[in-house]
């Protein structure tokens, strides 16, 4: 009996693998579509070899859609709407689409294939993105997991974006990726410093980028980057500002908060920042030097799991709980949220169970 399973078993091995050779002999033949016609905004055309994915295709002629997870489908950014048919959704695509977005046809752009001649619409900023040679500068430790690098811009020499907006770094082919791929980093310099890009990097393990960060990047070394990109930046109000991140999120609000510095913007401004330890804290005298810059700006850093020889006097808790314990009444502010999705969908909670409107919380929910 036991023989009999043993082969039922490797029978279906066998099948398992001869069904992948058959796709991948159809990907290579049948798959073969030669060139095709993409027309975008009823305007610009470009002739493309296709078969690959639409994000991929349009990237490869210097035309970059907003992505943060590189083309895995896992962000829900690069979201284009198309006007020519081009099939069904695919199961990857549904988890990011609503159900008005189905209406208007609105794809993602990395789960579609360019197949035939097909037709999109996309924002015309899209096409002032651009592509950046960049040097390494600067490579500094801010903490064990995230590292601060800054780029030089070499052609172009200069970029133009606004404080909390993020770029697409691109990771060359080694041995954890067979292909380039690019990786969302919210800028954390001042945008006056526009020959500069600086980034904060926390390692992932296993991560393509970051893992490509820490062990193989050098001063020196050049790094290709795209953008600007995204709609988290300080709006134009005299509202009270709550700031909240955690970890690498302080990339942005760096920014906003240099940037707001520099403007003479005097806003009443908190800053709820979440670590684990003290050995997750990191730019606290940059951040002392920014209250003294900023006579209406605070600083409330927390730690969710304090040890013993960190002998913490600050606030402790998870970043949700010390930002309910302060904040009274929600109704006159706005909030601008960076961190982990499961972090930005607690503060959220949080600040519209205080009264605050949910449109006045602006965020990049990055994975």
């Amino acid at each position: 009996m036991l023989s009999s399973f043993l082969i039922a078993v490797i029978a279906m091995c066998g099948l398992a693998t001869f069904l992948a050779l058959l796709m991948v002999i159809a990907d290579l033949t049948v798959g073969n579509y030669g060139e095709v016609k993409i027309t975008i905004n009823d305007e610009t055309e470009m002739t493309v070899e296709g078969g690959k994915p639409l994000l991929s295709t349009l990237m490869g002629e210097k035309l970059f859609i907003p992505s943060a997870c590189g083309g895995r489908g896992s962000c829900g950014f690069c979201k284009v709407k198309v006007v020519s048919d081009i099939g069904d959704y695919v199961a990857t695509e549904l988890p990011w689409i609503t159900e008005e977005e189905k209406k208007e046809n609105i794809r993602l752009s990395c789960q579609i294939k360019v197949k035939k001649d097909l037709a999109i619409r996309i924002p015309e900023e899209l096409f002032n993105v651009k592509e950046y040679r960049t040097r390494v500068e600067r490579i500094r430790d801010l903490t064990y997991d995230i590292k601060e690098v800054t780029l030089k811009l070499i052609d172009p020499s200069e970029i133009k974006f606004r404080a909390g907006q993020y770029i697409q770094f691109q990771t060359p082919e080694y041995e954890l990726s067979s292909e380039s791929v690019y990786r969302a980093y919210s800028c954390s310099s001042v945008p006056s410093r526009k020959d500069i890009v600086e980034l904060e990097i926390r390692l992932v393990p296993n991560g393509i980028c970051t893992t490509y960060v820490f062990e193989h990047i050098k001063e020196g070394d050049e790094v290709t980057i795209n953008g600007p990109y995204g709609e988290f930046f300080l709006r134009d109000t005299d509202a009270e500002i709550v700031f909240i991140a955690g970890g690498s999120g302080m990339a942005p609000i760096k920014s906003i908060l240099l940037d707001m510095a520099e403007k003479g913007i005097d806003r009443k401004a908190t800053y709820f920042f979440g670590a684990r330890t003290t050995r997750d804290l990191f730019l606290l005298d940059e951040m002392r030097e920014l209250e003294k810059r900023l006579p209406r700006f605070s600083f409330v850093p927390a730690l969710s799991a304090p040890a013993e020889e960190d002998k913490w006097s600050g606030e402790s808790g998870l970043i949700t709980e010390v930002l309910d314990r302060h904040l009274k009444d929600g109704n006159h502010l706005e909030a601008y949220l960076c961190g982990s999705p499961g972090m930005i969908d607690a503060s959220v909670e949080v600040l519209t169970k205080k009264g605050l409107q949910e449109e006045l919380i602006f965020y990049d929910k990055f994975a």
